[in-house]
This record gives structure tokens, sequence and C-alpha cells, in this order.
């Protein structure tokens, strides 16, 4: 890429962020914070923006996100969503979960807006109501990835959107010679939600790579 590609690319990860001094902005800048504190990675800003604005073309009003952190991605999902939506998040982590109670907090977001379920993703899934979710956002375990598809996909509603964060795994997936666990496993979840009749997917070139898909 050349320098202006990556000016351009570095404009485009900035373009939507909240301003600093509104609430949202404030909160998001606090919440990246903690983030890098705990030693916790969060989603860009460019993939935030491509979360609230798949959230908001859903007219999401039940979304539902594996892995809390310290609450960046859920801020963006609750901007993105439906003033009477609900987020269900869930993260391994109860103390993160505290960070993003926080941050909901600070953006204004009043206290049902979101719920904060602490445990392993595939153990609170199955819990989860049929075809009573609008957008599923995976930003978990990597090599849980595949059993999370199944899950989403009997979550969501028809039209309903499915994303999974960090499918670049920092550039592993597209390198021939990484063999890991968590890069066989984002390439068998590429290949199978490009040869599903079910689904229609794209691949967005945003933070380290967020897989989206919608069910027909």
């Amino acid at each position: 890429m050349t320098g202006n590609g990556h000016t351009s690319w570095a404009f485009a990860d900035a373009y939507g962020v909240p301003d600093i001094g509104t609430a949202a902005g404030e909160a998001l800048l606090w919440a990246r914070d903690r983030s890098r504190e705990i030693g916790v990675a969060s989603v860009s800003p460019g993939c935030g923006d491509a979360l609230r604005l798949l959230t908001a073309t859903a007219d999401a009003k039940a979304v539902v996100e594996i892995g809390t952190g310290t609450g960046v991605s859920g801020l963006y999902l609750l901007l993105g969503m439906r003033p009477d939506g609900v987020l269900t998040t869930m993260d391994t982590e109860p103390e993160r979960q505290q960070f993003a109670r926080e941050a909901f907090r600070a953006a204004g977001f009043a206290g049902n807006r979101a719920r904060l379920i602490p445990g392993r993703a595939l153990d609170v899934l199955p819990r989860l109501t049929d075809g009573g979710y609008d957008l599923v956002f995976c930003d978990g375990d990597r090599e849980e990835y595949l059993d999370y598809l199944g899950e989403a996909v009997r979550l969501l509603r028809p039209g309903g959107v499915l994303c999974f964060a960090g499918v670049f795994s920092g550039g592993d997936t597209v390198d021939s010679s990484a063999q890991t666990t968590t890069v066989l496993t984002l390439r068998e979840l590429l290949r199978t939600l490009r040869d599903s009749d079910r689904l229609v997917p794209a691949l967005l070139p945003v933070g380290d790579g967020l897989l989206c898909a919608t069910c027909r």
C-alpha cells in the first residue's frame, strides 16, 4: 500500500469516531484506556463504525455480543440500536463487565439497555431464544468460532446479521505457513460462510478483519 493508501486507511478508520467532549466519545476513550490497562484487545474505531452501521441498518432491538471486554464494542452496538433495544453481552471475566457497565452508564445508556451475563459463551448461548435476535457479534475465543456459528444462526431472525471479529488474525489467516489451531479454525469459518446456502457473507477489511453475513 502506498503512503497515500495508509493515510486514507487511517482517515477511514477514524472517520466516524464520536467526538471527544460528547458522552459517547468520552466513554469510548475511557473504555479503550481500561482495555489497554488490563491487556484486552478492543475493536478498532473502523470496526466499531461498521458494527454501529450494521446494527442501525438492521434496526436492531435485540443484539447478542460474545466477549464484553471493557465495553468498547458494546458502546458501538448500543449507539446503532433502537432506543428501546437491549444488548445481551457475555464474558468469562466479570471484572471486565464492571468496566463495561460503567462505560455504558457514562455514555448515557440506562441500566436496562444492557444485560451483562458472566460465563463461557457456549454455556450461555443455548439458554437464549431461537430466532429472537437481530444481530450477533462474536469477539470471543477464536478457536470456538465454529461452535458460535451454529448457535448464532439459531438465534438470528431471518434477515439478521452475524459478525466475527479478528478473522485476519494479524495476517496469519492468509499466511500459508501459519498452521495454528486458531488459524485453521478461522480458515474453516471463512469457507463455511462462503459455501453456505443460507448465509450471504462479506469480509470487511476493517480492524483485524470483520467477517459478516446475513441469514436468508
